[in-house]
């Protein structure tokens, strides 16, 4: 894909109106299913690949269920506002979601795991989750709150800088840094900077009025949303990460249990197989975004392990702690997952 294909795609946006969380929930016609998201829109094979997901997973389904369930997918948080959008799934007001789990950290605790800074550091850990133990009891938390994981996406994170890059701890001091979590957030104000909390995609505007010095979030997100116009500097998650972030595609357990049991079948069963194209994709741009950064004249660094493992030891004394502290069941989600380390 070429980057003007690329930039042109991620500018295209599905018109949709907006409707109240009151309405759309009744105004739906049978079988046709809402997915929000937050990402720029595209096309089924141009874009941001979090779109791409959805749109290949809508087709699929409606095509195992020989049209019985048809999807309306909004983009670019065109049909809701980003943060809205996991208590709109709780309450069955809307049907599906891509969205990053830890955005729910407010009203749901345990789902700050999955932004928990040096919890996971590669993809085959992030991967296993799923049939390990602290996958199954996040999948029960979830459903306990009306939500449930389809598709289980991971993807590495890194960090943008207007000016210096951002390596160790110590790079963040005296700066104005998106975390992107509670718990990343925690670990910024140790190292010595002031947080900023706002969803990835209002980070460029916040870059460019310099009201942000640097923000951390996805490879694919630092493409999508442009940030090299705005960032000097890039340190990749591509070979190192210390931050893996849970992105998975959602669904209210209210609308999946009105389906009749053939089509929650299919639902599941597609869902898990995008999981695949999800680690595929995601790899790809954590390579990509570093070859976009250097072309735009930023500064680009990799991490090493030595370098992880100071903020994993951030982490644990900070975050890990905290969360562990919050209540029994997120300390034995942190018990299960560092299992996996």
């Amino acid at each position: 894909m070429t980057s003007h294909v690329r930039r042109s795609m991620l500018g295209a946006m599905a018109a949709a109106p907006l409707l109240g969380l009151g309405d759309f929930a009744w105004a739906q016609s049978a079988g046709t299913l809402k997915i929000s998201h937050q990402f720029p829109g595209g096309t089924i094979t141009e874009g941001d690949f979090r779109d791409r997901l959805v749109r290949q997973f809508a087709q699929e389904v409606g095509k195992r269920s020989k049209g019985a369930l048809k999807f309306e997918i909004y983009p670019g948080s065109s049909l809701m506002k980003t943060n809205a959008q996991f208590s709109a799934l709780r309450k069955g007001a809307l049907d599906m979601s891509l969205v990053p789990l830890n955005y729910a950290g407010g009203e749901v605790p345990e789902t700050n795991i999955g932004l928990m800074p040096g919890l996971v550091t590669s993809y085959a850990q992030g991967t296993a989750w799923k049939n390990a133990e602290v996958g199954k009891e996040l999948a029960r938390v979830l459903a306990d709150k009306g939500v449930l994981v389809v598709s289980w996406i991971w993807q590495a994170g890194g960090v943008v800088s207007r000016s210096k890059a951002i390596v160790d701890p110590a790079d963040a001091k005296g700066l104005k840094v998106r975390g992107g979590s509670r718990e990343m957030d925690m670990i910024l104000k140790e190292a010595g900077a002031a947080v900023v909390t706002l969803p990835s995609n209002e980070i460029y505007a916040a870059m460019q009025t310099g009201a942000m010095d640097a923000a951390m979030t996805s490879s694919t997100s630092f493409i999508s949303f442009r940030l090299e116009e705005v960032a000097k500097a890039l340190t990749t998650g591509r070979n190192k990460a210390y931050w893996y972030m849970f992105e998975p595609l959602l669904m209210s357990r209210a609308v999946f249990e009105r389906l009749p049991k053939d089509q929650q079948d299919i639902i599941m069963a597609v869902g898990a197989d995008m999981e695949q194209f999800a680690l595929k994709e995601a790899q790809a741009d954590d390579v990509a975004v570093a070859a976009l950064y250097q072309k735009a004249g930023a500064k680009v660094v990799d991490l090493d392990a030595a370098t992880v493992k100071k903020w994993q030891d951030i982490a644990r004394e900070t975050a890990w702690k905290d969360f562990a502290g919050r209540n029994a069941s997120c300390a034995n989600l942190l018990k299960l997952a560092e299992k996996l380390l």
